[in-house]
């Protein structure tokens, strides 16, 4: 089987094994699995309101997967992308109360640009550990997470705090001027225009130009980089900067367009998720556009399965964790070659069998 097929099959294999599998769970719990997957079909793509819902859950998602698969093509597995998700929503709300910004279409893009920041500088942070200090990324990265959810709080509940939010801490509500509209007046925001102009610039950057190349060579053969004098480090750090703040950007899109404040709703695990994504889509950046949608449909259906058949709006984290666990489990039926393997067993020569010897009269062999 050709790589670029094992690319597209595998994953599908393992999404339906998933689902498979999931229809088990909700089996033991009582609901048909038949009425389960019918339903999560409804909820995400049966009408124009579950498309909706699910276009607006899949712009961070291909966001947060760009700050997993960029690290990826330079060699890192950084996961934190929930913490550059937070400190970029943090830092877009943050900006207008700090300067006074233009109540526009320039406005907004400073406030973005304040939350791609914010994610670039923490991603950078994780690479900059790994160069420098030989710290583990992955550990880093996750651990740096945390740091980020808890800076958050501390901010969000305390200095920034608008008074006015009394049960539920947020930070005052950004200028109707700076908020991100929907897109011909749907409830899809301009943010998915985003997401996707990202995967798609930064899929022909890597691919498409020399320093795309260099990060591909640094990540895929580091003594190559290495021989023929490319500055992997620097590489590395440019690689983690892109990644971070393509995941900052999604936490400012998700204040400008969605919350319009910074608050608690903003760690929803859009970070977690695009690991998933990056990781189905083989961190190519053009192919985290349509596994975002359907990750993306699979949490709008969420609350359909609550409604409908009584079961938990997070049961879909249970898919989720599901399909994670089996796309790792199909990297180790990557690089087996099935021909091979079924022309070996075909030409195998069958074991001759030993007759057995005829029974005396007491029934003993002789």
């Amino acid at each position: 089987m050709h790589s670029a097929a094992k690319d597209v099959l595998l994953p599908i294999a393992a999404i339906g094994l998933a689902l498979l599998l999931f229809g088990g769970f909700v089996g033991l719990a009582g609901v048909n699995p038949v009425d389960m997957w019918l339903t999560l079909f409804k909820g995400a793509f049966g009408d124009w309101f579950s498309w909706q819902n699910t276009l607006q859950r899949s712009a961070p998602l291909m966001l947060t997967a760009l700050c997993v698969a960029l690290p990826a093509r330079a060699g890192l597995t950084i996961i934190g992308g929930e913490g550059a998700l937070v400190l970029g929503g943090l830092a877009a709300a943050a900006l207008p109360m700090a300067v006074a910004l233009p109540g526009h279409v320039a406005g907004t893009a400073l406030a973005c640009a304040a939350g791609a920041v914010a994610g670039a500088l923490w991603i950078m942070l994780a690479g900059w550990l790994r160069q420098y200090r030989g710290i583990n990324e992955t550990i880093s990265s996750l651990l740096l997470s945390y740091v980020a959810i808890g800076l958050f709080k501390h901010f969000v509940e305390g200095a920034l705090r608008d008074p006015a939010s009394l049960n539920k801490p947020a930070t005052p509500s950004l200028d109707p001027g700076l908020l991100i509209g929907g897109i011909g007046g749907s409830d899809v925001h301009w943010g998915l225009v985003l997401g996707v102009l990202a995967c798609v610039a930064l899929g022909l950057w890597l691919h498409f130009t020399a320093s795309g190349f260099s990060i591909r060579v640094v990540g895929g053969n580091p003594r190559a980089a290495q021989l023929v004098g490319l500055p992997a480090t620097r590489l590395i750090l440019v690689a983690c900067a892109l990644g971070g703040a393509a995941a900052g950007l999604a936490g400012a899109v998700e204040v400008a367009a969605v919350h319009t404040n910074a608050n608690g709703a903003l760690i929803a695990g859009y970070g977690y998720a695009g690991i998933l994504v990056a990781f189905i889509a083989r961190h190519h950046p053009i192919a985290i556009i349509p596994v975002a949608i359907v990750f993306g449909g699979f949490g709008a259906a969420g609350s359909l399965l609550q409604r409908r058949l009584g079961l938990p709006d997070a049961s879909v984290m249970v898919l989720q964790g599901i399909a994670f666990v089996l796309i790792l489990a199909s990297e180790a039926l990557r690089d087996v070659d099935w021909r091979a393997l079924w022309a070996q067993r075909r030409s195998r020569p069958a074991e001759p069998t030993t007759p057995s010897a005829p029974p005396t009269a007491n029934g003993e062999a002789i």
